[in-house]
């Protein structure tokens, strides 16, 4: 079951946040992780917001704990995050081009 993921990083940066993009080999506005169906990131009045939506739970667990987690630390955003999880009834997606 698909699942929305939103982590709140108090104290993390937009800055810090390119660095990890960068160092996990992604780009802006390319393709996201394996098993990642939508990302997109904002700041806050306290730090960045990270909102996901994911294929399965499982698939954001393995991502994160094996990719993101060591990246994030090694950047030096403050953690861990606050992570709420919700069950997506359904998303929609661009689809294909006209």
């Amino acid at each position: 079951m698909p699942v929305a993921v939103i982590l709140d990083f108090p104290g993390g940066t937009i800055e810090q946040y390119d660095q990890v993009v960068e160092k996990m080999g992604f780009a802006a506005g390319g393709p996201g992780a394996p098993g990642g169906i939508f990302h997109w990131v904002t700041a806050t009045d306290t730090g960045i917001r990270v909102t996901d939506v994911w294929r399965s739970r499982e698939d954001f667990d393995a991502f994160t704990q094996a990719k993101t987690n060591p990246i994030v630390a090694e950047v030096g955003i403050p953690g861990p995050p606050e992570i709420t999880f919700h069950d997506v009834h359904n998303y929609l997606t661009a689809g294909p081009e006209a």
